[in-house]
């Protein structure tokens, strides 16, 4: 695992950039999906996650099933949110083996970083109950797969164990607010998928923070205002979720 924090001094797995403006958007965010799977278990829902070669992108993070929308995912339509289905499903029959319908994914979340992040995907995040299917990991993109509970992967967070960028984090959270995986689903398509349009900007006393719709310091890019909360603390030793604006 990599080290917890950077010489600039934030958390190692704060995946954006400078902070010192908001940047204008030069070119757009790369269209991506992932999906995120789902069993019960004794001790409550487990979600797979896999671990990412560390010579690619987001090198040993730990993340959903996922990847870019290719081509070949549009219908003849065009049509977007069924190619990031398409992609979803896609990818986790390469990355794990494992073959899914994806007209049965529940899209609960899209999630956009902020223009000044280096390599930037514009994400839809789908959720479904895994089948019985042994999982079969690639062996190049990905090296290592676990089945476990959302607590228990923010837990191992918090200790330095994995890496979880911001998005993973955040959906991790939702998750283990909910059990077993009928709930947890019932909740996640009991609303419109939730946008994350990112912004990332620092406090008074130099902790980077994300922030999302319903912040009071959100439209005006001021982590320091007073008000509601919706938004992730980076400071060097982990990340905290603070959140009175948004029903999760």
């Amino acid at each position: 695992m990599s080290e917890r924090s950077s010489a600039s001094g934030k958390h190692a797995n704060d995946i954006y950039g400078d902070l010192d403006k908001p940047a204008k958007e030069t070119r757009p965010a790369t269209p991506a999906a992932t999906v995120v799977l789902l069993r019960d278990t004794d001790d409550g829902p487990e979600v797979l996650m896999l671990r990412k070669n560390s010579k690619i992108a987001f090198g040993g993070m730990w993340v959903f099933p996922g990847g870019r929308i290719d081509p070949e995912d549009y219908p003849a339509d065009g049509d977007r949110d069924t190619a990031a289905r398409n992609a979803a499903a896609r990818e986790a029959e390469e990355e794990a083996g494992v073959t899914l319908d994806s007209t049965e994914f529940i899209w609960f979340a899209h999630w956009t970083p902020p223009a000044s992040t280096p390599v930037r995907f514009a994400t839809w995040f789908f959720a479904a109950r895994a089948s019985d299917e042994a999982i079969d990991i690639d062996g190049g993109e990905i090296e290592d797969h676990r089945w476990i509970r959302p607590a228990d992967a923010l837990a191992k967070h918090a200790g330095g164990e994995i890496d979880l960028v911001p998005p993973t984090w955040v959906t991790l959270h939702h998750l283990s607010l909910y059990q077993p995986v009928d709930a947890l689903l019932a909740e996640l398509g009991s609303h419109d998928a939730r946008f994350y349009e990112t912004r990332a900007v620092k406090r008074a006393d130099g902790v980077r923070v994300a922030l999302w719709t319903g912040d009071a310091g959100y439209e005006d890019w001021d982590a320091d205002r007073d008000g509601s909360r919706h938004r992730l603390v980076m400071p060097e030793h982990g990340f905290t979720f603070e959140n009175d604006a948004v029903d999760y």
